[in-house]
Formats: structure tokens, C-alpha cells, sequence
């Protein structure tokens, strides 16, 4: 096996340094930018080959990871099929989250194997990535040809490989937007109300911590606390007056507050009439 790869991100860099740490061997690295092959270089050594033509990796190489963003994925694959150069029987696999392999489908046509990797895990940078990547899952989907390899490059750079459909994608994708993206979007609201009394965010970190562990141990639905899953419908109308004017955190609470009002029924813990004052409480609420 000789690997290639499209795109010296923190991505495409962070899996071949995984990739060369468990003695896979990463031939070549292609990227637009020349600075940030030669970023790429201080991970991967000197003995990997570095260009600027993507054709050249596609050469050198018989496994093709394609880690560019998202929205040049596609036209690598076009760049490389309009190229002519021979890929039947190479593995081409892109790293979105987001998108299933056919998005590689003009390559299908010249006989290339087709699949998609993508580590489900926040990189803000390289050396965080390396770090984090070996207690990552790797969720993977392709053709029956490349799930076999998909499934060895996705247990040596995390800690399992999980296969899924490439229509299930956008549940997953969504689901990590869920957990990642919107939970920094919902602490950095939570941090325009602090503002209001002069306090950060930082008071608020074990009680973040605490509630991520008690989810990993009991799950979401048993981890729920608060005044929606205690009834307090006092609580809720006192905080509702106070984000008077910040319609951006009304909203959040409203949607969020319906969700654990869904939690509170699952529960059963709340009689009906409680749960019916609750809901008249957040309808109430501008959407």
C-alpha cells in the first residue's frame, strides 16, 4: 500500500503523521499553498514526497486520500478524471462528514475504488488533532472494494473504526453539528448573558465538565436536570422577563426548553397538569 494525499490541512496532516506513526507508509502530499506543505513536512518528514500538482500524488500513490474542504472535493475529482491519468483500481477516499463517497463519481467512471473516512472529532489545530485522534472513532462507508482498507487506515489512526451508509451521512453530520458547532454557539449565548453581571465563562467549566461526564455515563435523557425537569414553572417565567430584549437567547431557550420539555414526558417524573403549565409557558414564547 502507498498512500497519497490531497490537501495538507489539519486534517489531511494530522492523519498522515497517525497514518506514518503506525508505519503505514505516506508517499506523497499535494497542496495548493507551498506553506502549508512545508508545515506538513515538519510532521511528516523529509522522506515523504511534497508538490503543488495533485496529479503527482494520484501517480506515486495507490491510496489517495483526499482532504481538502468540503467544497473542493468535488472538483479534484473532476481535475483528476479530466487529466486522464490512470486510477483503476486505486482507492480515492474524501474526509467530509458531510458528504458520501459519490461524490468522488466521476472517478467511478475510470474504474477507481471509492470510499470516505472522517474522524469524529473537532480539530482546531494540528498538534490538538494528533493528540485527540487515537480516542476517536472513525465512522467510514463505501463500496464493498474499499471498506476493507477503510476499515485498517480508520483503526490505525483512531480508536475504532464504524461503518455507516452514505444516505445515513447528513444524520450523522447533523448529529456532530449537534454535539461540536451548536454547543459552542449555546456557551457562547450562555456568555452574552454572564456579560450582563461582569463574569466569564470560566466559573461555569466544572458544571460543563460535570454534566459531558454524567451524559457519557447515563446518557442524555437521565442526565437532564434543571427547572423544565423539576416543574418549576416560576423559575421559567423569571428567566424568560430577564433576557427582555435578547431575542437571540429567548430563542434558544425556547427550543431547548421544548426539547426537555420532551425529556420531562419520557421521564414520566411530572404529572399532566404540570407538563400542560409548561408548555402554555413556552408557547407563549415568540418564536
Amino acid at each position: 500500500m502507498k498512500i497519497g494525499i490531497i490537501g495538507a490541512g489539519k486534517v489531511g496532516t494530522a492523519i498522515g503523521h497517525a497514518m506514518r506513526e503506525k508505519g503505514l507508509p505516506v508517499k506523497a502530499v499535494s497542496d495548493v499553498q507551498q506553506e502549508s506543505l512545508e508545515r506538513a513536512r515538519d510532521y511528516l518528514g523529509d522522506e515523504c514526497f511534497y508538490t503543488r500538482h495533485n496529479r503527482e500524488v494520484v501517480q506515486m500513490a495507490d491510496v489517495i486520500a483526499i482532504t481538502t474542504q468540503d467544497r473542493q472535493i468535488r472538483k479534484v475529482a473532476d481535475e483528476i478524471y479530466a487529466s486522464n491519468i490512470p486510477v483503476e483500481g486505486k482507492l480515492f477516499f474524501h474526509t467530509s462528514g458531510a458528504h458520501p463517497s459519490s461524490l468522488l463519481s466521476p472517478l467511478d467512471e475510470r474504474g477507481a475504488i471509492l470510499g470516505s473516512l472522517h474522524p469524529l472529532q473537532t480539530f482546531p489545530d494540528i498538534d490538538r488533532a494528533i493528540q485527540v485522534l487515537p480516542s476517536t472513532y472513525v465512522f467510514i462507508e463505501g463500496s464493498s472494494r474499499a471498506l476493507e482498507t477503510l476499515q485498517l487506515l480508520g483503526n490505525s489512526i483512531g480508536c475504532k473504526a464504524v461503518t455507516i451508509e452514505g444516505d445515513q451521512k447528513v444524520f450523522y453530520h447533523l448529529s456532530a453539528v449537534f454535539v461540536c458547532n451548536l454547543l459552542c454557539a449555546l456557551l457562547y449565548s450562555a456568555e452574552g448573558l454572564m456579560d450582563r453581571i461582569g463574569i466569564g465563562l470560566e466559573p461555569f467549566h466544572p458544571i460543563i465538565s460535570a454534566t459531558l461526564i454524567n451524559v457519557e455515563e447515563k446518557g442524555p435523557l437521565m442526565s437532564l436536570t434543571g427547572p423544565v425537569i423539576r416543574g418549576d414553572v416560576d423559575t421559567i417565567l423569571d428567566h424568560l422577563h430577564a433576557m427582555s430584549g435578547m431575542e437571540t437567547q429567548r430563542k434558544i431557550y425556547k427550543a431547548l426548553s421544548l426539547a426537555a420539555l420532551e425529556m420531562a414526558r419520557k421521564r414520566g417524573i411530572l404529572d399532566d397538569e404540570i407538563l400542560s403549565a409548561l408548555q402554555t409557558v413556552l408557547d407563549r414564547i415568540e418564536a
